[in-house]
């Protein structure tokens, strides 16, 4: 019998059928710290995580039987592929299963920026009627510029497009669709599109840095739904200081959950902590992988 350890909840759905697996024996444990977490992998065959427990090196050599490790999600931040690999650990995630999520919660994030939508309930919520200094734009007839061609960039794209937004696109590999997506390169990018959003993986260096926001169209607007560390929090805030940036939309952060506040304060970023494939649907998806992907891998 293979042993499994839950360190990160799962939808309710998803729990029941992978408990239900006569050759699983199913431990759930969750809001582990690193030291804790080392004291218990001994023994467990796979370890399943979401995005807040962290499978360090440390983790890893603690482990005696670990064959797998997945990640109910996107990102393979809080996992040390490079240890696990060095161990013959197996590494997976649900890359497919939030797509929708992340894409539609960009959308929201563009809708807010565009119509200051942040500012308006705020100031509701203070009984304020400040009808007359919430002025916007429409998405329509604008271009958006979307870094990364990958799963969740392009159904960007398609929401995008039926908005009537044009669409350019930048990524490293060529983007395979029948989309009418424009690809180039990232510096005509930044300076023909009225809305960046970036969806790719986290970097070695930011891909939106100083440089970058001094090549933007003057008042474009920037949209991460992605992760932390792909755009310069400090040369975005300058840029929103400047009059460069317009405004910002942003679901990730540098340090999660921040402890420098100042970009989040400023009255032109709408912000969110973090929950870009916090739906219930794509939870769901991505629990059902996770029981699949177990089945496959040690079933």
């Amino acid at each position: 019998m293979k042993k499994i350890l839950v360190a990160d909840a799962l939808d309710k759905e998803a729990m029941d059928r992978l408990k239900a697996i006569p050759a699983f024996a199913v431990t759930v444990k969750t809001g582990m710290d690193e030291a804790e977490l080392v004291r218990t992998i001994p023994g467990f065959n796979a370890i399943v995580v979401r995005g807040a427990t962290k499978v360090t090196r440390k983790v890893i050599e603690a482990a005696t039987d670990l064959e797998l490790i997945l990640r109910a999600g996107i990102g393979l931040d809080n996992v040390d592929a490079a240890a696990a690999k060095e161990k013959g650990i197996a590494v997976a995630n649900t890359p497919a299963a939030t797509t929708i999520s992340v894409a539609e919660l960009t959308m929201g994030l563009m809708l807010s920026a565009v119509r200051q939508l942040g500012r308006a309930n705020l100031s509701m919520k203070q009984h304020k009627w400040e009808k007359k200094t919430l002025s916007g734009t429409e998405l329509y007839g604008k271009s958006l510029g979307v870094i990364g061609g990958g799963r969740i960039g392009l159904a960007v794209a398609e929401r995008a497009l039926a908005f009537g937004m044009s669409v350019l696109a930048y990524d490293v590999v060529d983007i395979k669709t029948q989309l009418p997506v424009r690809q180039v390169g990232l510096p005509e990018l930044l300076a023909a599109s009225d809305i960046i959003t970036i969806h790719i993986p986290k970097q070695p260096k930011y891909i939106i840095g100083r440089e970058e926001i001094a090549g933007l169209k003057d008042g474009a607007i920037i949209v991460n739904a992605a992760r932390g560390g792909v755009v310069d929090e400090k040369a975005l805030l300058e840029g929103l200081n400047s009059g460069k940036v317009r405004a910002a939309a942003l679901d990730v952060f540098e340090k999660e959950p921040p402890e420098d506040f100042s970009l989040i304060d400023h009255p032109g970023v709408t912000a969110a902590p973090h929950i870009g494939a916090a739906a219930e649907e794509g939870q769901k998806r991505a629990g059902l992988e996770v029981v699949r992907i177990l089945q496959e891998k040690l079933g």
